[in-house]
């Protein structure tokens, strides 16, 4: 059951792991011109990801620390996130029992899975073949309003 009213506006960032944030960040400035953007650089002191970008943040990359997985056979990505409004992540995650999405675990995910990153809110779920996804908005107000209804 499809809903043609619900779109996602973009590929919002791209999940890489790599052993150091900020040495990875100076290889991505260098060769693409990416840079850290200092309004998410908490995140990172707080184990969570380094975002950089070329264009203030409209497409990001996370880079957290971890395990780079580009050279294994099976390499990808760990997670593609998509943007949304703060109406459309409300319609998202209200179409959540229909759907009836899993995570990475196999646990049917549900409203009470929503992550709250303080500037942002996300909601993780994975495809039938185990490809990690990320619905999330930057309409931290909208949506805590929108929660507290």
């Amino acid at each position: 059951m499809s809903d043609p009213t619900f779109r996602v506006q973009q590929i919002d960032h791209v999940e890489l792991f790599v052993p150091d944030q900020h040495e990875a960040a100076h290889w991505y400035r260098h060769v693409l011109g990416l840079e850290i953007l200092p309004q998410h650089e908490h995140w990172a002191s707080d184990g969570g990801p380094l975002m950089i970008s070329s264009d203030e943040g409209s497409t990001m990359l996370a880079l957290f620390v971890g395990e780079p997985r580009g050279m294994q056979p099976t390499a990808g990505f760990h997670r593609v996130a998509f943007r949304v409004d703060g109406p459309t992540f409300m319609q998202f995650i209200g179409r959540l029992s229909a759907l009836q999405l899993t995570g990475e675990h196999g646990k049917q995910v549900s409203a009470d899975d929503i992550a709250d990153h303080e500037q942002a809110y996300s909601i993780y779920f994975c495809d039938p073949y185990g490809h990690r996804f990320e619905i999330t908005t930057y309409e931290y107000d909208f949506v805590t309003q929108a929660r507290r209804r």
